[in-house]
């Protein structure tokens, strides 16, 4: 098979990403005869008055033949002499904005299309975002519809610097600009005698001829288990594609998430036995003994693949819901799909000038760095080592509708289990608190009635809390020990102390003295509340931690 190039094709609306690729496949024969005459006698009823419109090859859905933009992403498959493709049309509508980033999810390079009569747009700026957060390293801006500014090269000079500050401020590493017409074919398959100052390469030329394959250079071999193959009793094999590096028969891997190693006992490759498989096959792999692992395992030799229970990640949000801090969604890395909370939006990035901007919530389409807690740990690594293990999605509880996709930036490597599988700050994020043992000193004042209606009150509106009255346990260390286990599990416990037995500082419990200024139900339900919230700064109130 030839070297196989996957593209994808965006921009705002109406740049002609659709004519574009039409074009493309029409100039180079790639059309049935039966195909040819379809375009021909659908075009007489288009928008060209009768002249061919190439984007009916792609634009497939009624609604977008009768809109004339693109809504779903239209994948197509090409060959050239000099090359295999599969290319991603991708509309450029914002309200589609969740389909273009499906879209660039699976390419390795990107074609970008800028109206030579409007420039760059915000569009155009948000959709070179996402494909380098998407991970795409190499672009081609293609500056359509010259023939509409008479194919002035001042122009496509102006528009060309605009590209040059877009490529500085995403620190785009592999960028080309090619003036063209999608509609016409100047430098779309060949050399335009319209623009003799354009001494550059056609676009197919160049789509031929780019080198991308620094995309795939990854450390080691890792395939996520896809699922277990257990035909009878005397067979047990492990199904999935190969991400990265090769194996042979005899290698030993190692199995994340619990490390555990076996030898390579035999490599299937379809129904075919192998000695050795390599990136890119689909394979059944047997070892050598019997070892935990089922769909959303990892297989991994040399990877230097880790596991984590939390993640910093880069999100691009999809939902007509806002991300706020607390959601609760399934995340999906790899074949994996686990629990997972949002517990912190960190920035928003602004699209039009890459400026971070504090924010508490998360708009449709909008692009901000967040922290997830995942319910357990989970085999991960940063997008950049490992692109399929730093993919993730968030997927909605209720709908199961994808909120969102990103990519992973860091993850917690040494993890927050303190006791147990799953310790605090999991079991706390799971709850959607933060949990903390909060003494109120009744000789301040505090009625015993008022902490059970405020303990009432915090379980009604969704807190997690517990009401301990400290003297009737009698013994300062087993109420320690108690309150430290309650605050492992994520609970808020309310401290009744009448004689003040824990008043002395103890390191091993977290305490928050409440001194009674406020004695009414709310305002107790209040404070308890903001120093429970992830946001809050246990230190400046805890007389010590």
């Amino acid at each position: 098979m030839r070297d196989l190039l996957k593209f994808i094709t965006c921009g705002s609306v109406d740049d002609g990403k659709s004519t574009l690729i039409g074009h493309i496949l029409y100039d180079s024969k790639l059309l049935y005869a039966d195909q040819e005459r379809a375009l021909a006698l659908e075009s007489k009823v288009g928008s060209r008055g009768g002249e061919i419109d190439y984007s009916l090859l792609l634009d497939g859905l009624t609604e977008e033949r009768e809109q004339g933009i693109t809504i779903d992403v239209a994948y197509r498959y090409f060959t050239t002499d000099a090359r295999s493709f599969i290319v991603a049309d991708t509309p450029g509508h914002e309200e589609y904005t969740r389909n273009m980033a499906v879209g660039a999810s699976f390419a390795d390079f990107a074609v970008i299309l800028t109206d030579a009569k409007k420039g760059v747009l915000v569009q155009t700026r948000r959709h070179a975002r996402i494909c380098s957060v998407m991970g795409i390293r190499h672009f081609v801006f293609a500056v359509n519809k010259m023939d509409l500014v008479g194919y002035s090269e001042e122009v496509f000079r102006d528009i060309e610097k605009q590209i040059d500050e877009l490529k500085e401020e995403l620190s785009l590493e592999d960028v080309k600009v090619i003036p063209l017409s999608a509609t016409e074919g100047d430098n779309v398959t060949k050399h335009s005698e319209n623009m003799p100052w354009y001494k550059g390469e056609t676009l197919l030329k160049w789509l031929e001829t780019v080198d991308v394959s620094d995309n795939d250079a990854e450390d080691g071999f890792y395939l996520p288990v896809q699922r277990v193959c257990r035909p009878d009793h005397t067979f047990r094999g492990f199904q999935g594609q190969i991400e990265s590096g090769s194996i042979r028969v005899g290698d030993e891997i190692s199995a994340l998430p619990k490390r555990e190693k076996a030898h390579v006992k035999k490599i299937l490759v379809g129904d075919r036995e192998a000695d050795e498989a390599f990136s890119g096959q689909a394979v059944t792999i047997q070892l050598d003994r019997e070892i935990d692992v089922s769909r959303g395992s990892v297989l991994e030799k040399d990877s230097a693949i880790d596991t984590a229970d939390s993640v910093t990640a880069t999100l691009i949000w999809m939902d007509d819901a806002p991300l706020i801090k607390g959601g609760n969604y399934l995340a999906k890395i790899g074949t994996s799909m686990i629990p997972a909370q949002v517990v912190e939006i960190q920035y928003t990035v602004d699209v039009n000038t890459g400026v971070f901007r504090n924010s508490g919530a998360l708009k449709k389409n909008e692009i901000g760095v967040c922290r997830i807690v995942f319910s357990d740990r989970i085999s991960v690594d940063r997008f950049h080592n490992h692109r399929s293990m730093g993919e993730l999605i968030l997927i909605d509880r209720v709908s199961f509708m994808t909120s969102a996709c990103g990519v992973v930036e860091q993850y917690d490597k040494n993890g927050n289990l303190s006791v147990g599988k799953i310790g605090a700050k999991t079991r706390s994020a799971a709850l959607g608190q933060q949990s903390a043992a909060i003494i109120f000193d009744r000789a301040a004042g505090v009625d015993a009635t008022v902490l059970e209606e405020v303990e009432k009150r915090l379980v009604l509106s969704g807190r997690n809390t517990y009401l301990l009255n400290v003297d009737d346990i009698g013994d300062t260390d087993t109420s320690r020990e108690i309150v430290k286990h309650l605050n492992n599990a994520g609970v808020i416990v309310l401290l009744s102390d009448v004689e003040g037995t824990l008043r002395d500082k103890d390191k091993e419990i977290r305490k928050i003295v409440y001194a009674g200024e406020e004695k009414d139900t709310e305002s107790i339900v209040e404070f308890v509340k903001k120093v429970t919230s992830y946001d809050y700064d246990l230190t400046k109130d805890a007389s010590y931690i």
